[in-house]
């Protein structure tokens, strides 16, 4: 009984071409890499002052930012003091709760401004964002 031998075949084994490989490792490697740079989401970069006393709202809240640059935004959407004040008689809604957050850095008078706006209105529900110490 004769029998063959696998010398052959082993051979081709040997030879495996690994350009695919690489091709395929590159092209996964770009992939990840552009979309955790897309992944990054623009915000606005405010550091709230700290106090001991603050408590947690979970109510739905119209939230104004003013920066450290004392920028408003309003819900994330730059605008200035007259179009605020138009922005919250066109809401039209006094029992909605607002919050302002302003960073550690902002003017005080900005703060009064926007917290005027909001008395003059007839709005009695305004809470500062504060961050708690620890």
């Amino acid at each position: 009984m004769r029998f063959k031998r696998y010398r052959n075949s082993l051979k081709a084994l040997e030879y495996i071409n690994l350009t695919p490989l690489i091709d395929v490792i590159l092209m996964l490697l770009i992939f990840f890499i552009l979309s955790t740079s897309l992944a990054s989401q623009s915000g606005i970069n405010v550091k709230l002052p700290k106090a001991i006393t603050s408590d947690a709202i979970k109510e739905e809240n119209l939230n104004i930012t003013i920066t450290s640059e004392n920028v408003i935004y309003l819900n994330n959407r730059i605008v200035t003091i007259k179009e605020l004040r138009a922005a919250l008689e066109k809401s039209g809604n006094k029992n909605q709760p607002i919050l302002i957050k302003a960073d550690r850095r902002s003017s005080v008078g900005r703060i009064v401004d926007v917290w005027d706006i909001c008395r003059e209105l007839g709005i009695e529900r305004i809470n500062i964002a504060t961050d708690q110490e620890k």
